[in-house]
C-alpha cells in the first residue's frame, strides 16, 4: 500500500494508476509529515517535494531523510531547473534519496523498480563530495585536509563503534566479502589508527593512520564502495556515517559511565544495534529509553559463513535490492531497495 504526500503538482499526481491508502494535500512541516508516517506502515510514499515546507532550505529535506525510511520515498521535483539540475541532485543522493522523478510516469515506474546508489551515482558532482573534511582540530591532533579534485567519485560509507567491541571491523571485513562474491561489487575497506586488518590478507583491506587517509582514498579509481572504520577518527569529517551499539547491559552501562551525554549526541544519528540478542520489542523499548533512532539492528552471525548474512543491512543502505520474499538480487542499472 502507498501514501501520497502532494502540494502543488497535485494535478500531475492526480493521474497515479496505483493503490493509495492515504493522501495528504498541502504544505507541511517537515516534522508534521513525519510525525505522521514514522509509525504508519506503507510500501511506498509519492512526496511532493513542494509539499515539505520551505523545501528550498535543504535542511528541512535533511529531516524527512532522518525521520523516516528514504528508500521509500519517491520524490516528485518540481521541473522547475533549480531542482533537476546535479548540484541539488547531489545533495539528495548524499541523503540517501536514490528515487526522485519530474513526472507521472517516473513515479510509476520506480515503484516497481526502485533505484540503488550504483543506479544514481553518475549524477553526482565532484562539487557535492562524498567525502567531507574539516579544518578544526581535536584532541588527537588535525583532521585531513582535502583537495576534492583529488577523491575518486565513489560512496565511502564510516563506521564508528560506540560501545566496546561493538564489532565494526567484523562487520565491514564481511560486507566487503559478501558484496565482492554475491553481488559482483568492487569494495575497497580502510581502517584507521589499527592493524586489524593485516591478518586478513587481502590486499583491499588497509590498514593506515588518519594522516594517510587521503592519499588512500585518492586511489580508490574503479571502485564501487569504500568502507571506513574510523575508530578514533574525528566523524565528522564524513558525510554518512553509522554507529555501532552493542546492547548488552553491561555494555550500556559502562558506555554511559564513560560520558552520561553520549545518547543525547547521537539522536538523530545513523545508530545500528550491533551483535544483539534482545527481540525486536526489546529494541523498540531501548530506543525509546535512549531516544535513538536505530536505522536498523543485526543479529550475531558466522563470519566464516559462506552465505549471505547481511541482506537487511545491505538492502537498508541501499546497496542491494531484497525482494520482499527474502531472496537478495545483484543490483543493476534498473535495481532497487525495499524496507528492512
Amino acid at each position: 500500500m502507498n501514501v501520497l504526500v502532494t502540494n502543488q503538482q497535485e494535478a500531475l499526481l492526480s493521474g497515479l494508476k496505483v493503490e493509495i491508502i492515504k493522501t495528504m494535500r498541502g504544505e507541511y512541516d517537515a516534522e508534521e509529515i513525519i510525525g505522521t508516517f514514522s509509525n504508519f506502515f506503507f510500501g511506498k510514499m509519492i512526496l511532493d517535494l513542494t509539499a515539505i515546507k520551505n523545501y528550498d532550505n535543504i535542511a528541512n529535506i535533511q529531516k524527512i531523510s532522518i525521520g523516516l525510511p528514504v528508500e521509500k520515498i519517491i520524490l516528485v521535483l518540481p521541473p522547475n531547473g533549480n531542482y533537476s539540475n546535479n548540484i541539488f541532485i547531489s545533495k539528495l543522493i548524499s541523503m540517501g534519496f536514490y528515487n526522485f522523478t519530474t513526472n507521472l510516469e517516473g513515479v510509476e515506474y520506480l515503484i516497481d523498480h526502485p533505484n540503488t546508489y550504483k543506479d544514481v551515482a553518475h549524477m553526482q558532482q565532484l562539487e557535492t563530495p562524498t567525502y567531507a573534511v574539516s579544518n578544526q582540530q581535536n584532541n588527537v591532533g588535525n583532521n585531513p585536509v582535502i583537495n576534492q579534485q583529488e577523491i575518486p567519485k565513489v560512496r565511502i560509507i564510516a563506521f564508528k563503534s560506540v560501545t566496546d567491541g561493538a564489532g565494526a571491523t567484523t562487520l565491514i571485513v564481511t560486507m566487503k566479502k559478501e558484496l565482492e562474491k554475491f553481488h559482483n561489487f568492487k569494495v575497497k575497506a580502510i581502517e584507521v589508527g589499527k592493524r586489524d586488518f593485516i591478518y586478513f590478507n587481502d590486499s583491499n583491506l588497509v590498514s593506515i593512520n588518519k594522516t594517510e587517509l587521503i592519499s588512500e582514498l585518492s586511489k580508490c579509481i574503479g571502485y564501487d564502495l569504500v568502507l571506513v572504520d574510523i575508530n578514533d577518527m574525528e566523524e565528522s569529517s564524513f558525510n554518512e556515517v553509522y554507529y555501532l551499539i552493542e546492547p548488552s547491559i553491561i555494555k550500556i552501562n559502562k558506555l554511559i559511565k564513560r560520558d552520561k551525554r553520549i545518547f543525547d549526541r547521537l539522536k538523530d544519528k545513523h545508530v545500528i544495534v550491533n551483535k544483539s540478542m534482545i527481540s525486536n520489542e526489546e529494541i523498540t523499548e531501548f530506543a525509546l529509553e535512549t531516544g535513538l533512532k536505530i536505522f536498523t539492528a543485526i543479529r550475531p552471525f558466522n563470519d566464516r559463513s559462506k552465505t549471505q548474512v547481511l541482506n537487511n543491512l545491505l538492502n537498508r543502505l541501499g546497496i542491494i535490492h531484497m525482494e520482499i520474499n527474502g531472496s537478495s538480487n545483484q543490483p543493476s542499472k534498473l535495481g532497487g531497495i525495499f524496507g528492512h
